[in-house]
């Protein structure tokens, strides 16, 4: 297991690279050029500019999280060929700066859906927050709730970029889940090869929640779709972002099954706790397994027992000792969740080191 953190860039993030290489077992980041549109061709010189600043912490740039998807490759449209070129391109730029994972997502207009940013919880921290019944709220409203409780930019609900809701609302309404599917192997087929080409695994982030919001079509929410995408183009380059939070929203989601069946298509682990509620809430928490819903344990335990040598990262955490942050991206609860993992981890190769008995 490789480990990495996200970092959003050094105008646009409150962690200096230098605090993320202080974390042990800590080597690279998850980045992306978050002032560009989706659909934009990425510049070579942004691309090194980001890799000379990570070498000068010591730090990698093997995982980019994300090359986002423009709208018009997932609705279909004619001009989708024109971002598609630009996809490539990008591809190709990103293997010549030595990018191994690009991870994305084929969400529509949302690529992730809180209707709360900082959730107070019992200890009083405070975390990112999924209430079922206000899922129901009008769109417009959510998005500035949600621009109003962060100073900084929220990848995917970028205001540039949900300026235009109720015409993109228009555009979906009658794409349907097979229309997705369809629009999805259209784009694999032509990234693919490219990805292969140019020494990068392409690495699918699962929907988050995963499930319709607002009534737009979602499909990677579990373990059957999953097993879809990867045989939509069966090649090594097309995998998976095995995400532990957004799979974990369902509790029919088994994860451990899934890491165990994808073992060889997974490049890219999210590996966080989340802590159901019944009717249909759930809010964030620490990585430890008995605070919350999902088995992080028994997780960590999989990607060990599959000698897992993918990228991983703590995914989200919650804001705790008063740190003024990104809501959902802080350092000190990442950075424990990257220590509790290490102990599991480590924990788990002594065993099989010296026994159970040991």
């Amino acid at each position: 297991m490789r480990m990495t953190f996200r970092w959003f860039g050094e105008d646009n993030d409150t962690i200096p690279l230098p605090h993320i290489r202080q974390i042990p077992g800590t080597e690279g980041i998850a980045w992306s050029l978050h002032h560009l549109a989706a659909g934009e061709e990425w510049p070579m010189e942004s691309i090194l500019e980001v890799k000379e600043q990570a070498a000068r912490a010591g730090l990698h740039i093997d995982v980019v999280e994300s090359v986002n998807v423009h709208e018009d490759i997932k609705l279909g449209l004619p001009s989708r060929d024109n971002y598609i070129a630009n996809y490539k391109r990008t591809i190709r730029k990103l293997g010549q700066a030595g990018v191994k994972v690009i991870c994305y997502n084929f969400m529509p207009i949302f690529d992730w859906t809180r209707t709360e940013l900082r959730k107070e919880l019992e200890d009083g921290a405070t975390a990112l927050f999924f209430e079922n019944s206000r899922i129901d709220d009008e769109p417009a409203l959510l998005v500035e709730r949600i621009n109003k409780d962060s100073a900084l930019t929220m990848p995917g609900w970028e205001p540039e970029r949900l300026r235009h809701l109720s015409r993109l609302f228009e555009a979906y309404r009658n794409v349907t889940e097979e229309h997705l599917w369809h629009n999805l192997a259209y784009f694999l087929r032509e990234i693919i090869p490219v990805a292969a080409e140019s020494g990068i695994r392409m690495a699918i982030h699962p929907d988050d929640p995963p499930w319709s919001v607002f009534g737009l079509p979602r499909i990677m929410t579990n373990r059957d779709n999953l097993r879809r995408l990867l045989e939509l183009y069966d090649h090594p380059s097309n995998g998976i972002t095995l995400c532990s939070g957004s799979l974990g929203a369902n509790p029919h989601n088994d994860i451990i099954a899934m890491i165990h069946e994808f073992s060889d298509r997974i490049p890219f682990a999210h590996i966080r706790n989340i802590r159901r509620f019944g009717n249909g809430d759930f809010v964030e928490t620490s990585h430890r397994t008995m605070d919350g819903s999902v088995d992080i344990a028994g997780i960590v335990k999989a990607f060990h027992d599959i000698g897992f040598e993918g990228y991983a990262r703590p995914d989200h955490g919650r804001h705790i000792w008063d740190e003024q942050c990104r809501p959902g991206y802080g350092l000190y609860d990442r950075a424990l969740g990257i220590m509790h993992l290490w102990g599991l981890w480590d924990g788990y190769a002594y065993v099989r080191a010296h026994g159970e008995s040991s």
